[in-house]
């Protein structure tokens, strides 16, 4: 891991665990990245089926530590980030 840059722990559910091919990863994010708008530009930048469900007009929610947050929340080291289709019922 470099200086600035922080490690999390990523979990995908529902239709993003099915697209992306996993369940979860842990990830060194780059320096600069500290909000939850910048992880998912950068999850976004690898391309394909990661820009199509992260980028495009795809709807998901975010979770740090179990908490639902909006893109401007910051992270911090060791963080577990969900992202997540938002569930529906009745």
């Amino acid at each position: 891991m470099s200086e600035g840059s922080l490690r999390i722990h990523l979990r995908y559910f529902a239709r993003l665990r099915e697209q992306f091919g996993r369940d979860g990863e842990t990830l060194d994010l780059p320096p600069g990245i500290e909000t939850v708008a910048g992880l998912v530009a950068h999850l976004a930048a690898r391309g394909e089926v990661w820009a199509a469900e992260l980028a495009g007009d795809r709807v998901f929610r975010v979770a740090v530590d179990q908490d639902m947050v909006g893109f401007g929340a910051l992270l911090h080291a060791g963080a577990e980030v969900a992202i997540f289709p938002p569930v529906t019922g009745g």
